[in-house]
């Protein structure tokens, strides 16, 4: 269908509409992680803090193009999950889940907003402390911050998703980190959080995707996590899976009444997004969602592990291959890290110094951008090896 051809060209970073959409959707994502992270204390309900996190996208989308004729989705693109120590992702339990924060445990905070279909994602690791972060807590959190630098000056148009892949990998070691296998790094498009171009976290394993070259006027999800384990983690229950997402391609007629009920709630709420099975009702909830699983229905976001007494840190940003250059418009500060480790690599540190916009020529009016945008311009980035690594010897 032509016409559908037409819209489908015209729904990318070419359009303003839509680069508003993505920023948009970017400043609440941004407000409601620091909002979560400001209720981060020992002692409080996970559960809660995802509820937090949620309800406050769900308000400040809410109020977003209210008086529009035709109707614009918006919401959560990604149900806000706090992931503890060696837990690596997708722990957003249920409201009769009891776990709590502890001082000292390091916390993956992940979510994701959208607007109109175009998302915006963040993950941001916090350690439950005063102070620096010394010793391979820094170390962890440093190799996925310093990757996650790489990653924004790869990740261009011209490159391809492989350099990517060897590049993070390479990083992690110069920490004595491993990156974690599985994680996926996805091009974004409209109603879309997991396109076709994808980026590995590991290569050699046996995940095989297409070779993929980035262009002008994608949106990428970047997703790196790291760990001072073996980077392999495990499945351990599959109780503690509750984010799941409708597979838009597969039918089947359930058989049990209350798998039908479930199904039919999911399609009428959550048709395209990831959800948190909290949004259902519990009891039938956990019956209905199993048959659904088995059958394809819907696919599961499983809550993985690595070993106890591994750390395991994870950041994830979305960037926007503008024509000026790569725009990364979630992200938050870290805490002062103080790793073990310094990056001497000179591959690296090219890599770093690599500028992520173009200077434009003639001497135009720059527009006054926002402070996120402003931060990295054409400056390259610093190793995060920190001058208090050498102090520490």
């Amino acid at each position: 269908m032509s016409d559908d051809e037409r819209e489908e060209k015209e729904l990318d970073l070419t359009s303003p509409e839509v680069v508003t959409k993505y920023k948009s959707a970017a400043e609440i994502v941004n407000k409601a992680l620091q909002l979560v992270l400001s209720e981060c204390k020992p002692k409080a309900k996970i559960v809660d803090l995802c509820e937090k996190g949620d309800a406050f996208i769900r308000e400040q989308t809410g109020n977003m193009y209210k008086n529009v004729k035709k109707k614009i989705e918006r919401g959560v693109a990604f149900p806000t999950c706090i992931s503890v120590n060696n837990t690596v992702c997708h722990f957003s339990p249920l409201a009769s889940d009891d776990t709590v924060l502890e001082e000292g445990d390091i916390l993956k905070i992940d979510m994701g907003c959208h607007i109109d279909g175009f998302i915006a994602v963040v993950a941001h690791t916090h350690v439950l402390q005063q102070g620096p972060v010394t010793g391979r807590a820094a170390d962890v959190i440093a190799a996925a911050n310093t990757a996650t630098e790489v990653a924004l000056r790869l990740v261009r148009p011209g490159k391809k998703n492989k350099d990517v892949t060897e590049a993070i990998q390479k990083v992690a070691a110069a920490y004595d980190c491993k990156i974690v296998e599985g994680v996926l790094s996805h091009q974004m498009k409209q109603f879309v959080i997991d396109g076709n171009k994808v980026v590995l976290s590991v290569s050699g394993t046996d995940t095989r995707v297409d070779d993929a070259e980035f262009e002008e006027n994608e949106v990428y999800s970047i997703d790196i996590v790291t760990s001072t384990g073996e980077g392999k983690p495990k499945l351990l229950d599959e109780k503690q899976t509750t984010i799941y997402k409708r597979a838009v391609d597969k039918n089947y007629h359930l058989k049990m009444k209350a798998s039908r009920f479930i199904f039919s709630e999911i399609n009428q709420k959550f048709p395209i997004m990831p959800f948190s099975a909290r949004a259902l009702e519990e009891k039938r909830a956990r019956l209905g969602l199993v048959e659904c699983v088995n059958h394809d229905l819907l696919q599961p976001y499983p809550v993985l592990h690595e070993k106890p007494g591994d750390l395991v840190a994870h950041i994830k940003f979305t960037v926007l291959l503008m024509p000026n250059g790569s725009d990364r418009v979630t992200s938050h500060a870290l805490q002062d890290l103080q790793p073990t480790k310094a990056v001497d690599d000179p591959e690296i540190k090219a890599w770093l110094t690599l500028a992520t916009k173009t200077k434009k020529k003639g001497g135009g009016k720059k527009k006054k951008g926002k402070k996120e945008d402003k931060a990295d311009d054409t400056a390259g980035a610093e190793p995060m090896d920190s001058a208090a690594a050498a102090s520490q010897e």
